[in-house]
């Protein structure tokens, strides 16, 4: 049955607004070539959205730069401005951007675990407020949260999860009730890394992937034929409850202490580094990411070093990491091989179930190992599995969160705003 002539309108504004938000500016004569319509079908489209203040004129092309098909029509950004959450234990970072994606102001305030619920709420509160009037924004049109734990898949809200801060709940309301007249929604943290690595990252190629979260906490994301995975209970990818050899209790649906989590958590990637002689940075408290970040930096020092020594060349199949470091950076290198021997449990166990070609190592964590740590993980999942597996390293680190979010605030904003036909725009 074709379409009605309301439903043809609706298809195809949305059709011109989402090449114009792909592409950028576009003249009309551009329009009419890329969505395949007809020039009076484009003229009225043209008019329609300009009417709903949704484009405008931004310039003019050709050589004289003049006359009607001269114009070039671009997204009204500030139409709707949108605000991303990135909630962690410690803290929150907020970024405000306008429609098309552009970040106007972004901050970031640590929250410690001895503050009370109620003050926690309102310094978060505080904080997208502040941020919110530096980008010079009137009002928020969508709010994307993503923060750990789970999402119930039916309300949409975050579940009670235990080890979490009770103000992680707490915001969700807060928000909505100060800001009674914008759209706000909450998606598990590493779900949102995931979307912001394949539309941004490292998975930009792939439609199936899985990715692997590594900072305070552990989690996993999965991608399958270009759709994100969240389960029945919203609980697709809590890898930390996952048992593994050698621990010395199961997990529990209250404790993962006993799961991957024990492995690869951030207290037990420190204390792996403590064990093999690896220190922070210097000046640096001992973290995750700093013991991670120094032991890549010695052995990548010691690897450059005894290619330099050999007389350079080119750089052997397999990576930097067959070339024998001198003593100096064994311990470094121990280090890391021990935690991918780790991390290579809970990848293969992701791969046996999925088959998913390919496994991103995400977060800060994720970031600091880089291709020292991925291509060990690699190595060892080649050897514990028949399944070919690519293992990839982070593009975007611990921003993949925030930007996962603010991508998802700016789809939904559109997907409302785009249809200007079927309901009231609001200014």
């Amino acid at each position: 049955m074709p379409a009605s002539p309301s439903t043809a309108r609706v298809i195809n504004d949305r059709l011109a607004l989402r090449l114009l938000q792909r592409e950028g500016p576009l003249t009309a004569g551009q329009l009419k070539q890329l969505t395949g319509l007809s020039r009076p079908t484009v003229a009225d489209l043209v008019e329609r959205l300009t009417l709903a203040g949704l484009i405008a004129v931004v310039g003019e092309a050709g050589e004289q730069r003049r006359g009607p098909n001269a114009k070039v029509y671009g997204i009204v950004a500030d139409r709707a401005h949108l605000a991303a959450l990135d909630v962690r234990t410690e803290g929150v970072s907020v970024a405000v951007a306008d429609l098309v994606g552009r970040v106007l102001a972004e901050a970031s305030v640590p929250i410690g675990g001895d503050m009370a619920t109620g003050p926690a709420v309102e310094q978060a509160v505080a904080l997208v407020e502040r941020v919110v009037k530096e980008a010079g924004a009137d009002r928020l049109h969508t709010v994307g949260i993503g923060a750990p734990g789970l999402i119930d898949p039916a309300s949409g809200e975050l579940r009670d999860s235990s080890g979490l801060p009770e103000w992680h709940r707490r915001l969700v309301a807060a928000l909505q009730e100060r800001l009674p007249e914008t759209r706000v929604s909450v998606e598990n943290e590493t779900n949102l890394a995931a979307l912001a690595e394949q539309r941004d990252g490292a998975a930009r190629d792939r439609e199936t992937f899985v990715l692997l979260w590594l900072g305070h906490g552990t989690g996993a994301a999965v991608v399958l034929d270009g759709a994100l995975r969240r389960g029945a209970s919203g609980g697709t990818g809590e890898i930390g409850f996952l048992p593994v050899p050698g621990a010395t209790t199961l997990p529990s649906a209250t404790d993962c202490e006993g799961g991957f989590h024990g492995l690869a958590a951030s207290a037990a990637v420190v204390d792996l580094a403590a064990e093999h002689g690896v220190p922070a940075e210097p000046g640096q408290e001992a973290s995750t990411v700093g013991v991670v970040r120094a032991a890549v930096g010695v052995v990548r020092t010691a690897v450059g070093q005894v290619r330099e020594a050999e007389g350079g060349g080119s750089r052997p199949e397999g990576g930097d990491d067959l070339l024998v470091p001198p003593a100096s950076a064994a311990p470094a290198a121990r280090f890391l091989d021990a935690l991918a021997d780790r991390l290579a449990v809970g990848v293969a166990s992701v791969v046996a179930i999925l088959d998913p070609g390919c496994v991103v190592l995400g977060g800060e964590v994720g970031q600091a190992g880089g291709e020292e740590l991925a291509g060990r993980v690699q190595d060892r999942i080649a050897r514990m599995t028949p399944l070919p597996t690519e293992v990839r390293t982070t593009t975007l680190g611990g921003g993949a969160v925030l930007r996962g979010a603010l991508l998802t605030a700016r789809d939904r904003a559109q997907e409302e705003l785009f249809t200007p036909g079927e309901r009231p725009i609001q200014r």
